[in-house]
């Protein structure tokens, strides 16, 4: 058991961090206000290969491993959220479905222009009446020879209105049940592909959430993602993946309020000396550092089990599970230990509490986390 990081690692890591400082913090808070999508960011994310981390350079992409996109991810995360969702959604969801399960002509025409940023991508699994309940698809995709016809409703896609590509899961053939669901590349601009208006959220503000329309949109042979009936398989190790990203964005959530907490507690004081030196205080931090390391170890095992090409399922869904839990608790100790300043937008940590709630909710619920859980126990 090797828990250092490497040089090449460090440097990552070191890179994120600077980028986060320098181009994330400023204007944060008014991009949270405002729910400001920020595309100049995304375009700069995109130069330093944030947008393709894992991607092959041979398609464009930064060719790193999943220890470096949890390292890039937790330090985005520390500060924005709402832009370390958008690289988590192009990277595990987007890009790594074309690259693994993509034809060549699929990766040439989209794959290269997702991993340089150049375009964003979306992934459209969730439904009004299908969310956890992926196989219960009420989009349809009729197969009419050369091409499919889509029809329904997604909602909560993420990039919704700022995507250029979307992959869409939809039902193809209702009575082989979730044997009969199909994936497809989608491209804004298609007829009859309608966006809805963007939603109003509680955190995650600056990132672009919408519902999606499907009004009879043709969509070509080419553009379905494997075989026939692959979709739903397509899904599920798409989010397996997806998972460890969100993971890294809830230990973010979490360090960066821990962070923002312990600094404060030395410089506040109250009956004669720094907040830290109280014990209540001071126990707080203990245990805040302590859930985030354990956090920690849990998502970096599911990423190195990802490198190492084994079965990352249950660690992946462990990970999400707790790094969502903790950065929910740890999130609302750091507004605690900050006071009524903890409660004002100007310093950071309230922001940090919106935002975790939803890794609690997205790319699959906690609840579904433990179904997955369960059911790998009980295998064995």
């Amino acid at each position: 058991m090797d828990f250092s990081l490497t040089e090449e690692h460090l440097m990552i890591r070191d890179a994120a961090r600077d980028f986060a400082q320098t181009e994330l913090l400023p204007g944060v808070i008014e991009r949270d206000d405002k729910q400001t999508f920020p595309q100049e960011l995304v375009r700069k994310m995109g130069e330093l290969g944030f947008m393709g981390i894992m991607v092959d350079p041979k398609y464009g992409g930064s060719g790193m491993d999943t220890i470096s996109y949890v390292l890039i991810m937790e330090e985005l995360s520390k500060i924005d959220a709402s832009a370390s969702v958008m690289v988590s959604v192009n990277n595990s969801l987007v890009c790594y479905g074309l690259e693994a399960y993509g034809t060549e002509e699929q990766k040439q025409k989209y794959l290269t222009k997702l991993a340089t940023g150049e375009q964003i991508g979306a992934f459209c699994l969730s439904e009004p009446e299908a969310g956890s309940d992926a196989t219960s698809q009420a989009t349809t995709a009729i197969d009419k020879g050369d091409h499919y016809v889509i029809n329904g409703t997604k909602n909560w896609i993420t990039n919704g209105g700022r995507s250029d590509v979307y992959l869409v899961i939809a039902q193809t053939d209702r009575e082989k049940g979730h044997r009969g669901i199909n994936a497809f590349i989608v491209e804004k601009g298609m007829p009859g592909f309608d966006i809805g208006p963007k939603e109003d959220k509680l955190g995650i503000r600056g990132s672009d959430t919408h519902t999606l329309q499907f009004n009879d949109v043709k969509v070509p042979k080419e553009n379905r993602i494997g075989e026939d009936g692959f979709g739903f398989k397509f899904a599920m190790k798409t989010l397996s993946g997806g998972r460890i990203g969100i993971a890294a964005q809830a230990l973010g959530i979490a360090s960066g309020a821990y962070e923002l907490a312990l600094k404060y507690s030395k410089e506040r004081k109250a009956f004669g000396t720094e907040i830290c030196n109280h014990q209540a205080i001071a126990f707080k931090l203990a245990d805040m550092y302590t859930e985030i390391e354990a956090a920690r170890m849990l998502v970096m095992k599911a990423a190195w089990q990802k490198d190492k090409g084994e079965n990352y399922d249950m660690a992946s869904a462990m990970a999400k599970l707790y790094a969502s839990k903790v950065a929910m608790e740890q999130t609302v100790e750091a507004v605690q230990i900050h006071g009524g300043n903890g409660f004002v937008k100007e310093y950071h940590v309230e922001r940090l509490m919106r935002d975790a709630k939803i890794t609690q909710i997205y790319e699959g619920t906690s609840e579904i986390q433990k179904i997955v859980i369960s059911r790998g126990v009980i295998k064995g």
